[in-house]
């Protein structure tokens, strides 16, 4: 039965194949109790986990606030951090507030800045909000400036990948060189401009929201080569699919955070039947299949509650037969390339 182990990111830093998703602990979509979220990382530790993702502007500094109370009783060299750079945090009057992704959060926006002053602001105030003297892993966070765009839209429509080679990789190759942080990669939620990052630079890791799950397997024949080529590893975000993979093919089910369409619904359906065949819960398989790949270290669903926690992790251990994997190739469900998990 699958269960939590450790992979490599780089040769002297290895991470959990699951870790906790920041973005819960930032009341995402919904406000959290923050004993709740700190209850939660604490959980985290205690079974096991040991891989902690945040950012700044995951509630605009809820998310590392509540990350760094919580890890003040848990040792800081048995847990790895990752963090990003990219927006520059802002404080507005509290009636310029404007409701979106995140509930309840400071009075805050976020301003993309892709400098290097602004890396460096960046990373001080993460330091700052955790209480640490270090953070193990920075990304460059959405230089798609966090599109989701659906098929036949511009995945470069807004790109500031130029910014953030000039600006943030050079600070952030200079503080790698320096010892000062273990890794360095890119956060976002496409893969076509990762296929730009990986030959224009030495990225250690990208953090790849969505974009490589059950549901899609577009990154296989193009992006995954080249990170295997560069030894660039994939921590998985989003493995859910932003919802749909955890609900099924229900009323109202999210896919990439819009209503899912019809085609989706159908495609899920059919895994469901395939997954009820052989008595395996649609989020675990969810959930173990993109560690099949040999560049997969983590995937880092987010969870608001120990409850919730304790349901991916028991997703994450589920038995999963290798009959279910082959089904879904035979069914034409998944790419009929993709590595499977150990078994399948």
């Amino acid at each position: 039965m699958p269960d939590i182990e450790f992979r490599a990111v780089t040769d002297s830093l290895k991470v959990t194949t699951m870790g906790l998703g920041g973005t819960g602990l930032g009341n995402m979509y919904r406000a959290v109790d923050p004993g709740d979220a700190i209850a939660t990382v604490s959980a985290a530790y205690d079974r096991g986990i040991r891989y902690f993702d945040t950012a700044p502007v995951y509630g605009f500094g809820l998310s590392e606030t509540r990350l760094g109370q919580a890890i003040k009783a848990l040792p800081r060299k048995d847990i790895v951090i990752s963090s990003k750079v990219g927006y520059d945090l802002v404080p507005i009057p509290a009636g310029e507030l404007k409701p979106a992704l995140w509930d309840d959060p400071p009075a805050m926006r976020a301003d993309f800045d892709y400098s290097r002053d602004a890396v460096m602001r960046s990373l001080e105030g993460t330091l700052r909000r955790l209480d640490t003297d270090y953070v193990d892993m920075v990304a460059i966070h959405d230089p798609d400036e966090a599109i989701h765009f659906g098929p036949g839209e511009d995945p470069y429509a807004r790109s500031r990948f130029r910014e953030a080679m000039d600006g943030a990789y050079p600070a952030l190759d200079d503080l790698r060189s320096q010892g000062v942080i273990k890794a360095i990669g890119v956060g976002i939620n496409q893969w076509q401009m990762l296929s730009d990052f990986v030959v224009a630079g030495r990225f250690d890791y990208f953090l790849l929201a969505g974009r490589y799950t059950l549901l899609e397997q577009e990154p296989l024949e193009t992006l995954l080569p080249l990170c295997e080529q560069r030894g660039t590893r994939l921590v998985i975000g989003g493995p859910y699919n932003s919802g749909i993979l955890a609900t099924g093919a229900v009323a109202g089910a999210t896919f990439n955070t819009r209503l899912a369409p019809e085609p989706v619904l159908a495609r899920v359906r059919r895994i469901e039947e395939a997954c009820a065949r052989h008595n395996v819960p649609l989020p675990a398989a969810a959930l173990q299949f993109p560690l099949g790949h040999p560049i997969a270290v983590s995937v880092i669903p987010g969870a608001r509650s120990v409850a919730e926690l304790d349901q991916n992790l028991a997703y994450l251990r589920h038995a999963i037969p290798a009959a279910l994997w082959s089904d879904l190739k035979e069914e034409g469900l998944i790419d009929p390339k993709a590595p499977v998990p150990a078994g399948g």
